[in-house]
């Protein structure tokens, strides 16, 4: 049998009692019973925190209502149901209004008990659903963009106007990783911040599902309309009635899907597969690609109409490499923010060298490989600085390697040079450029370590 959940019943008369546990026992429930003073009763409730509680309003030492006020008064989240006799509905009525979800009336009809106890159960859980959904939300949309650069608070302000606007749809371009997603949720938070409800935000990947699947789920299919259809099915487009429809990598929709989305941006109206009612939406619609599908309308692999109609709002994200002014304030919020997360007590901070070489590396995979690589600073250095030994080794290599320089050969000056002159240079720059790590200015040069303490011997160099 499937448990259920936890239930307290509070009644003097023992008979009662009895005969509620058994019904609410053979349902699933975990059930206990009290008919002690007002403290015990109270000393229970808070150790045990039951799901539900059916208390009696008239009790020999105290009455319902004092419970259920010094309930509240604690904080206690278990809801509450009052039993009662025919002549004091009046007082449920008050104990109702004090907080209880809901009174039964002696004598019980058992099945009206256990559909009542079953509501105010259901009704707990959602409560509780609702309450971290609303924490996630909060958390998630209160996120600001992170980031001081002329480029990204001209984005802001942009961002602010279109969300003004009221516009009915947008572009967003940028490489993989850069925070399109970020710009999007902003938007739909800056259109929706003076609704007093929480309106939906849905994100789906054009390119993980496959044609077929992509126009079903997002504009539904009526009964009958495929083999599998068997019975009718609402889209992403009705789900999203009121919010926000976000199509990730839009680039890699296929053409026929463009079609129908061209239609349904143009006409605010839907046709489910299968159907012919014309269904009304209002939803903004945000595509967000990495791909030039300007270029791509040019060579038919893209629908230029489509393209029109989505680039008429649009903004593009630069990659990180082109803002470094927010390098440092990302990497701080990222290190503080993991430290929430994971509930660690350490304040991560960047040493000088490991701050140079985060500004000088050209970060391929933008603020997302930025986010992740602070995610397992904080996870696994115990260290509360970071120096950079514990950084990637990607960063180091090709921070000692200045981009556009990595396949440029070595120019003999034409006066010559000694190569022991060079070598000791090379050296130097790979002690500099690492904080005089020995370990890792060899890894930067290729070499072992013993060779490369037998090279700072041999030049002399004091560290």
């Amino acid at each position: 049998m499937k448990y259920k959940g936890k239930i307290f019943i509070v009644d003097d008369d023992t008979l009662i009692a009895e005969m509620l546990s058994r019904a609410l026992k053979t349902e699933g429930y975990d059930v206990r019973s009290e008919t002690t003073n007002f403290q015990s009763i109270v000393n229970t409730i808070k150790s045990w925190l039951p799901d539900v509680v059916l208390l009696d309003i008239k009790l020999p030492e105290a009455d319902g209502i004092s419970i259920l006020e010094e309930m509240k008064t604690c904080g206690i989240a278990s809801q509450v149901v009052m039993l009662t006799s025919d002549d004091s509905v009046d007082v449920a009525v008050k104990c109702i209004k004090l907080g209880a979800e809901d009174y039964l009336t002696k004598p019980f009809n058992i099945e009206k008990v256990k559909i009542v106890v079953g509501n105010v159960v259901e009704k707990g859980m959602l409560k509780l659903e609702v309450g971290y959904l609303r924490g996630v939300y909060s958390e998630f949309f209160a996120r600001d963009i992170i980031g001081e650069s002329l480029a990204i608070n001209r984005l802001k302000a942009e961002v602010e106007t279109l969300g003004a606007s009221r516009v009915p749809n947008l572009l967003i371009t940028g490489e993989s990783g850069t925070g399109k997603e970020l710009f999007a949720r902003r938007l739909h938070r800056i259109m929706k911040e003076d609704k007093n409800m929480c309106f939906p935000f849905i994100a789906v990947n054009c390119s993980a599902l496959p044609e077929t699947l992509l126009e079903s789920e997002l504009f539904g299919y009526e009964k009958g309309s495929f083999t599998d259809a068997k019975a009718e099915s609402k889209g992403i487009f009705q789900f999203a009635s009121g919010g926000t429809i976000l199509l990730d990598e839009i680039g890699d929709m296929k053409l026929d899907v463009q079609s129908k989305l061209l239609r349904v941006l143009e006409e605010r109206t839907l046709r489910r597969i299968g159907g012919h009612e014309e269904i009304p939406i209002d939803v903004l619609v945000i595509a967000t690609t990495n791909k030039d599908i300007a270029e791509a309308a040019k060579k038919g692999e893209f629908r230029r109409d489509l393209f029109y109609r989505l680039n008429t709002f649009s903004i593009h994200i630069p990659p990180l490499r082109e803002r470094k002014e927010d390098i440092l304030l990302l990497s701080q919020y990222f290190l503080k923010f993991f430290a929430r997360r994971y509930k660690n007590k350490m304040e991560h901070k960047l040493s000088p060298e490991s701050e140079n070489l985060l500004c000088s590396y050209s970060w391929p995979g933008n603020v997302r490989e930025l986010k992740n690589i602070m995610e397992k600073l904080v996870v696994l250095q115990k260290s509360e600085v970071i120096v950079p030994e514990h950084l990637p080794k990607e960063i180091l290599v090709q921070s000692a390697t200045p981009v556009g320089q990595s396949e440029k050969k070595f120019l003999l000056p034409e006066e010559g040079i000694s190569i022991d002159t060079l070598e000791k240079d090379l050296i130097l720059q790979a002690l500099e450029r690492t904080g005089n790590n020995k370990m890792l200015a060899s890894k930067l040069l290729n070499m072992s370590y013993d060779s490369f303490r037998y090279q700072i011997k041999k030049f002399n160099i004091n560290l």
